[in-house]
């Protein structure tokens, strides 16, 4: 894994995650290279796959190196970039469960619930998801088998 200094973050959001976008994206931003926003930035209601796919995408094509999806439940959105194949999005509510989607499953986006959790914990948990590597080993067999062929 890259440090942190030098990895490049995708982030999206409906309606429902974009005041928890704006306080990730002002905490993280002078600790990422980068962060490219493909979500909403108004509070007016959308439909989360229109800024989901365009994130996933980016993670698949490897133009940001981990990926944030927020929306209320974070079901829908992490559903959403689940569609795509070279995405593993673990939608997490605490830094236990982002932490081992990384090491278990080599997760790549993190789901978030806008609704159930405070941003100091959502910031805590996206800390956890960019820093902690897969571990590769008797995870990278199962992890292989995920991509429907």
């Amino acid at each position: 894994m890259k440090n942190l200094s030098e990895l490049k973050i995708g982030i999206a959001n409906d309606h429902a995650g974009t005041d928890l976008k704006k306080y990730l994206v002002e905490q993280l931003t002078p600790l990422v290279a980068d962060i490219k926003n493909f979500g909403t930035d108004t509070n007016d209601s959308c439909d989360y796959p229109d800024y989901a796919h365009p994130l996933a995408e980016s993670v698949e094509k490897g133009e940001v190196d981990l990926g944030i999806a927020i929306c209320g439940s974070a079901n829908g959105i992490s559903m959403t970039c689940n569609k795509h194949q070279g995405v593993r999005c673990a939608l997490s509510w605490e830094t236990e469960i982002a932490s081992l989607a990384r090491q278990h499953n080599n997760a790549n986006i993190v789901g978030l619930p806008a609704r159930f959790i405070s941003k100091e914990k959502a910031l805590e948990i996206v800390k956890i998801f960019l820093t902690t590597d897969f571990e590769g080993g008797r995870h990278e067999k199962r992890v292989a088998k995920i991509a429907v062929k």
